[in-house]
């Protein structure tokens, strides 16, 4: 019988489904399952915005094929947003939408990254990246993060790895998984490594609206020659809480667009039409909302930060918009089991950092935006009720 592709063959099952499997095991003692697995919006879209795209969707306009680059309303709104929010000459043709962010993803690297070439991924990794890469035939060369600097990514390290074979430098901030978010001086730093060594430097900012700081992210878009090296990815699932509507984009000069173009025909044509007008309205006319629900984020990161506080044997190496990486106390213990067991028998579920790459078995990484705050509060409670009734997980 035949095989699948051997590039297919060799990558890891989708985290998430396997993750979850493990909840089916867990008899509810300690209360209702905590799932802190997945980045998933705690709360629905905007009414307004639910009307609009219900409206849409039972169009005769919204049935139809669009422009495979996007609607014109969306690819504006947003290189306005993007020229408004970081500075710089942003026009709707610089823009590409996509089915979700991982669509951009794909998309990107098959435009620019021929089999056999490479790309700089800093690790812990996103593993969809990962997944990526390896299934078009792809190396990675890893740029190890650690704790000690908050996992932030050293731009002297990732000169080193650049070779004849590096199309580009991949960063995503505020990060998956480990919610850090990256300085906007060493975000400049990378670029002027892409500049000088003459790759890409691919921005995945999928979590920038729940930067609590205001202020512009980085430059980039400021510097006049930004569509020769940059490639901005983003996603309005998280903003606008329509994951399911699968909605991102890419923002690129004109080479990158005209290929995306191309790959976008062969994948999907156009991205799902329900939600593009409507989002495109949404982004001015639901800013207090968004606003609000950054607000609500950065709340639920501040309660399980204090929550955690009661284990000090469980440390957060880091935390920010939507996640936080949380070194478990049980060193001598693979994290893959560590997860498994939390979810199966004191009912939350957290992804271990095995998932994220290599070398990550001391950290699990928890998605709290979804959760309700009270069940954070809790959090700690199960922990340590978990750990006394399980003797084997005491040292």
């Amino acid at each position: 019988m035949p095989r699948p592709s051997p590039l297919i063959d060799a990558v890891a099952a989708p985290p998430i489904p396997e993750a979850r499997a493990w909840t089916q095991r867990y008899d509810g003692r300690y209360g209702p399952l905590i799932d802190l697995s997945q980045a998933v919006p705690g709360t629905p879209p905007h009414p307004a915005l639910r009307g609009r795209m219900a409206e849409m969707a039972g169009s005769a306009e919204g049935a139809r094929y669009g422009a495979i680059q996007g609607d014109a309303e969306l690819r504006a709104a947003l290189a306005d947003e993007v020229a408004q929010r970081y500075g710089g000459d942003v026009v709707a043709g610089d823009v590409a939408i996509t089915a979700g962010c991982n669509q951009a993803f794909v998309s990107t690297m098959i435009a620019i990254a021929p089999a056999g070439s490479a790309v700089v991924l800093p690790a812990p990794w996103y593993f969809n990246h990962k997944m990526t890469l390896d299934m078009l035939g792809i190396a990675t060369r890893p740029l190890v993060l650690d704790a000690e600097n908050g996992f932030v990514p050293d731009p002297e390290q990732i000169g080193r790895l650049i070779d004849g074979d590096v199309r580009a430098i991949v960063l995503v901030t505020p990060n998956n998984p480990t919610g850090a978010i990256y300085p906007a001086n060493v975000i400049s730093e990378i670029m002027d490594i892409a500049r000088r060594r003459d790759v890409w430097l691919i921005i995945d900012e999928t979590y920038r609206d729940f930067i609590d700081d205001r202020t512009a992210p980085h430059a980039l878009f400021a510097a006049p020659d930004w569509r020769r090296r940059l490639i901005h990815l983003y996603s309005f699932s998280k903003s606008y809480c329509i994951p399911g509507h699968r909605l991102g984009a890419a923002v690129a000069g004109p080479d990158i667009i005209e290929a995306l173009v191309k790959v976008q025909d062969s994948l999907q044509i156009s991205a799902p039409r329900t939600a593009q007008q409507p989002v495109a309205w949404a982004m001015t006319a639901l800013a207090d909302w968004r606003e609000d629900g950054r607000r609500q984020i950065a709340a639920r990161a501040a309660t399980f930060t204090a929550a955690m506080q009661a284990l000090p044997d469980w440390r957060i190496d880091a935390i920010g918009a939507y996640f936080a990486y949380v070194r478990h106390p049980f060193a001598r213990r693979d994290g893959a089991e560590i997860a498994r067991r939390l979810a199966s028998e004191a009912g939350i579920l957290v992804l271990p950092g095995s998932y994220f790459g290599p070398g990550q078995d001391g950290h699990l990484r928890f998605a709290f935006a979804n959760a309700d705050p009270s069940h954070i509060a809790d959090i700690p409670r199960r922990l340590a009720a978990w750990r006394d009734s399980a003797p084997a997980m005491r040292t």
